[in-house]
């Protein structure tokens, strides 16, 4: 149940991001839209804003790897499958761009700064687990701390990207 109730709240969360940010207000605004009374909001979301932005980016995480594994790439090679789960990524996102915008605001903060850390780590995981990578070597640590070079550009390359269907996005990536 808790998940359903995290995912409720941040649909309606979601489309007030862009007006009024990852905000504690605008949390209770959108618990208040769902009837989640404030106890609840509190318990699920305990310090506020830094926990529905880190549930946005594991639902976000969650969304991208269901449409992989929808997807048959077993004849596609490993790098096609990281570009397909980044691609995938954006584009599940594209609705909500600037609260990816204000998600990263808030995580570039000093005192948020481990916390962006792991989830950008948590994201190239997802993906690398989701092309199939099975690595328990050293390329393990390597395959993701390049990965998260790339995915930290392109995120910021797409968030201002107005060319039709991010093809701008896709051939920077």
């Amino acid at each position: 149940m808790e998940p359903e109730r995290k995912d409720a709240l941040l649909a309606a969360l979601l489309p007030d991001v862009p007006f009024d940010g990852w905000s504690a207000e605008a949390m209770r605004n959108a618990a208040r839209r769902i009837d989640m009374d404030e106890g609840e909001l509190a318990t699920l979301f305990p310090r506020g804003p830094r926990d529905v932005v880190a549930w946005f980016s594991h639902w976000a995480d969650r969304l991208t790897l269901e449409t992989m594994a929808s997807r048959p790439i077993d004849e596609v090679s490993l790098s096609q499958r990281i570009t397909l789960g980044v691609h995938t990524r954006l584009a599940l996102l594209l609705p909500h761009r600037e609260a990816v915008r204000r998600g990263l605001s808030l995580l570039t903060l000093p005192a948020n700064a481990a916390l962006g850390a792991r989830l950008l780590y948590d994201t190239v995981d997802a993906l690398w687990h989701g092309a199939g990578d099975v690595a328990t070597d050293f390329s393990f640590y390597t395959k993701r701390a390049m990965l998260a070079g790339i995915y930290a550009a392109t995120t910021l390359f797409w968030l201002d990207d107005r060319s039709e269907d991010c093809t701008a996005t896709d051939a920077f990536l």
